[in-house]
């Protein structure tokens, strides 16, 4: 069953989505050789506590850190650990907050030093599927809007698309109706609803669209062990559009980047972007 949030509960989702997009640009300086995953895990929980919220993935279904951190052929769910990032890695680094009886949840996968093109152009090519998925998050549209959209958009790329894993609603628990796959057809599954709030996280493979997971039954594995890339928004159907609750702003003010893919989707206050 889709639960629905009136303006007021957004807006408190809106809190929590930007406590874990301020954590991502507060970790971004930081993602270089040498600093290892359990040092960012441990700065992430101390900066999501000190925003009075709480690490939304300690302790979920068991899981043993705030982060899931996949560097590389990790897809999603990586444990952190001791080891020190290198030149040319890349990594997912999956967020999530809970403050005000609702979470936020968001990803970005970041390069370490300099990556090789092929591996670069994954990452692109990723995230713009993600706005290619957001732009169907529409009143009106189906589930299977969004996954054709994204499917299509890296598939004629290329790329696999991770079937095992999926996006989802998002509220007052993780994990809420519906389902949001990253594949799909148009007119297909559930009707999306004013007031509905998902998360949508492409999850892009450079090779094969198969996956494996390690014994520690969290990290999942590409099958050929090439590269994958992750993005995550999360975005609130208001008045019939789609509108970010989170933000890659503050990733970018942190690394120089200058961007204006977000702006089609973000909220307007007498003219003025929130």
């Amino acid at each position: 069953m889709i639960i629905t949030k009136n303006p007021e509960e957004i807006e408190l989702m809106r809190e929590s989505a930007l406590i874990v997009s301020k954590t991502l640009g507060m970790l971004a300086p930081h993602i270089k050789p040498g600093v290892t995953t359990l040092e960012l895990d441990k700065m992430a929980e101390e900066f999501i506590r000190d925003h009075g919220a709480e690490p939304g993935f300690l302790g979920m279904y068991d899981f043993p850190n705030s982060l899931c951190m996949s560097p590389n052929a990790q897809v999603v769910h990586g444990i952190p650990n001791d080891k020190p990032l290198q030149e040319g890695d890349i990594i997912s680094i999956d967020c999530g907050a809970l403050k005000n009886g609702f979470y936020g949840d968001h990803a970005y996968t970041f390069e370490v030093g300099e990556v090789k093109p092929e591996v670069k152009e994954l990452l692109k090519v990723t995230k713009k599927s993600l706005y290619e998925g957001i732009r169907e998050f529409k009143l009106g549209n189906r589930v299977g809007d969004v996954g054709y959209a994204i499917q299509k958009y890296t598939e004629d790329r290329g790329y696999g698309v991770v079937r095992e894993l999926v996006g989802h609603g998002l509220g007052a628990t993780m994990h809420e109706d519906p389902e949001m796959p990253n594949y799909g057809k148009r007119g297909r599954g559930k009707k999306f609803v004013e007031g509905m709030v998902v998360a949508i996280e492409p999850m892009i493979n450079l090779g094969t669209k198969r996956i494996k997971q390690l014994p520690d039954g969290w990290t999942i594995l590409t099958a050929d062990n090439k590269p994958s890339a992750h993005f995550e928004h999360d975005i609130a159907l208001v008045d019939g559009k789609p509108q970010l609750l989170s933000t890659f702003d503050y990733i970018y003010e942190a690394l120089g980047i200058e961007s204006d893919e977000e702006d089609e989707f973000k909220a307007k206050v007498y003219g003025k972007e929130l």
